[in-house]
């Protein structure tokens, strides 16, 4: 039985700094009824009324180096720190970071693994990282992102297709080649799950450490209790939709620049092809 100390932590600050006006939730409407009959995947459209990003003027600031105290969680080991996620997608969506700079689009290293274990003893869930902007990620400092999940539920709407990986890959070869998936546990030892890690980026073409210094394609990143997926990545956009790791697990965000008609008429899987 899991305590989820770290998620009732993030859900009481994350009260506060809405009340305070410091997190920005994504207000959004179910609209996959609409658009698309399966389960496998859930649409939702951006309240454009309800959300509005804070522009700034000049250099981008790194969010991260420091971190808002306001969104601290707690510290993690030595050398990351959980927070709160300044745009969450859910109620407590929670971001490990680096404590110093570590490019977004480097490898994962040992730390990252041990760091993920540590969170992951108390609460659990869907883990996901964009190694950079085509990948859909943000920010250039590392972050990996987790979206608590209770115990036995549906880690995400593809999850059935990832664990039955091996089945669906015959139905669509342009996304099983770009796609990997791993069984594994993520109790297991960190050492065990960084060598998983790095044997599918090296399947996937991604290179490896020892020669490369740094993955020679973007990529997403899901992990969960029990499989581990890299999906090799070519665009960040098209057809005004932005896909990062989340969109493969199933869930497609909608804006007002998006195709819905093209949506509508090939299909969110055809969609996530245009990715790879």
């Amino acid at each position: 039985m899991l305590k989820e100390i770290f998620w009732e932590k993030a859900l009481e600050k994350s009260k506060l700094s809405i009340e305070n006006g410091i997190l920005t939730p994504l207000k959004t409407i179910d609209i996959t009824k609409d658009l698309y009959q399966k389960d496998d995947f859930i649409i939702k459209k951006l309240d454009h009324s309800k959300f509005k990003f804070q522009k700034s003027i000049g250099p981008k600031i790194n969010p991260f180096r420091p971190w808002e105290k306001t969104l601290e969680i707690a510290k993690i080991g030595n050398s990351h720190q959980l927070i709160l996620n300044k745009y969450p997608v859910q109620l407590g969506h929670i971001l490990l970071i680096t404590n110093s700079w570590k490019p977004q689009d480097g490898w994962l290293d040992i730390d990252d693994w041990l760091a993920i274990k540590e969170v992951n003893k108390d609460t659990s869930g869907l883990w996901f990282f964009n190694s950079g902007p085509l990948a859909g990620a943000s920010q250039p400092h590392r972050h990996i992102q987790l979206l608590r999940r209770k115990i036995n539920e549906i880690i995400c709407p593809r999850e059935k297709w990832f664990i039955d990986f091996e089945k669906y890959k015959k139905v669509n070869n342009k996304l099983s080649k770009n796609i990997l998936v791993k069984n594994f546990k993520l109790s297991s030892n960190s050492e065990i799950i960084h060598n998983v890690y790095l044997e599918l980026c090296r399947d996937l073409g991604l290179g490896e450490p020892l020669y490369d210094m740094k993955p020679k394609f973007p990529y997403n990143l899901l992990v969960t209790n029990n499989w581990m997926s890299i999906i090799k990545r070519k665009i960040d956009n098209i057809n005004g939709f932005s896909i990062n790791g989340l969109g493969f697990a199933g869930y497609i965000l909608v804006t007002n620049k998006s195709n819905t008609l093209y949506l509508k008429k090939e299909g969110p899987e055809k969609l996530l092809e245009n990715f790879v």
